[in-house]
């Protein structure tokens, strides 16, 4: 397994066994910050210019600074670099921008690249099981409630972890959020695609959710393709009623949902040639 790399904003390599923040950075203490998680493969982070829009909006949201873009494009391709001089294996890198430590003295911002988490490998080729769990609260919440940041990819993620690890004590690999109406939403680290023969739909940003990346790639790929895809409203029956399930994210890339709630999801039909157009999107060179 090769070692993590860690880059600060500035251009500066830091030991990736010796600690980085100061005990009073909001980031730790507070959660107060925004960041991003790609995938590198092939010596290439994928997707950047997606993740780093996002990352801005993001940052927006937070009354952060506003990301120097050029700054971040260095950064990540000089821990790119590091990681491919030292690994031929695919990488997880991440982009942390926080609001810096308590007492002031301007934000903190790196980018790390480390190994795939084990559970990886597995959701691809297996799938995953997923229990449905209540968000609680309305699709109309965000919109009357900012401050919530429902859209914003922030480092709070207590919430999430905390339904992954009730997942698995029922036995499950993942979860889906619903809406306190029932509609579907997303999971903790991913977003929700179905199939529908050759349409592709997935919960509408508007109902409070994060915006995807990998989707945004995955229907540009598909509609060149000749598949229709759409944003919309989407209920647990719809996802039983579906060809296919999956969950998409920027790592994993395409999860097939193979069961929720204990009842077995999809039929033969377009597994593989989703998982290849989610492949493709995310190799597919960007323009800055």
């Amino acid at each position: 397994m090769s070692e993590s790399v860690v880059v600060t904003l500035d251009g500066r390599v830091h030991d990736a066994n010796r600690p980085l923040l100061f005990a009073d950075d909001l980031a730790a203490v507070r959660g107060d910050g925004v960041f991003e998680t790609l995938l590198v493969r092939d010596g290439v982070a994928c997707a950047v210019e997606l993740h780093l829009a996002r990352l801005v909006a993001s940052a927006e949201a937070l009354d952060l600074p506003v990301p120097d873009l050029d700054a971040w494009r260095a950064v990540v391709q000089q821990a790119t670099e590091r990681w491919a001089e030292a690994s031929t294996e695919e990488g997880v890198l991440r982009l942390v921008l926080s609001r810096g430590r308590e007492g002031g003295g301007g934000p903190t911002a790196y980018v790390t690249v480390g190994p795939l988490p084990g559970r990886v490998r597995s959701a691809r080729a297996d799938g995953v099981s997923v229990i449905t769990l209540d968000r609680g609260y309305s699709v109309d919440f965000s919109a009357g409630a900012p401050w919530q940041l429902a859209g914003a990819k922030t480092l709070s993620y207590a919430t999430n972890m905390a339904a992954l690890r009730h997942a698995a004590t029922l036995g499950a690999d993942d979860v889906i959020y619903l809406s306190s109406e029932g509609r579907v939403l997303e999971g903790p680290r991913s977003t929700v695609v179905l199939a529908r023969g050759k349409t592709l739909v997935t919960p509408s940003v508007e109902q409070g959710i994060l915006a995807g990346t990998t989707v945004a790639g995955l229907f540009g790929v598909a509609e060149a393709a000749g598949w229709e895809c759409s944003h919309g409203h989407l209920y647990p029956a719809d996802l039983i009623a579906a060809d296919g399930v999956w969950l998409v994210s920027s790592v994993t890339l395409a999860a097939r949902v193979a069961s929720m709630n204990g009842v077995v999801l999809g039929r033969p039909g377009p597994r593989d040639e989703v998982r290849e157009m989610v492949d493709l999107a995310v190799r597919t060179p960007e323009k800055a």
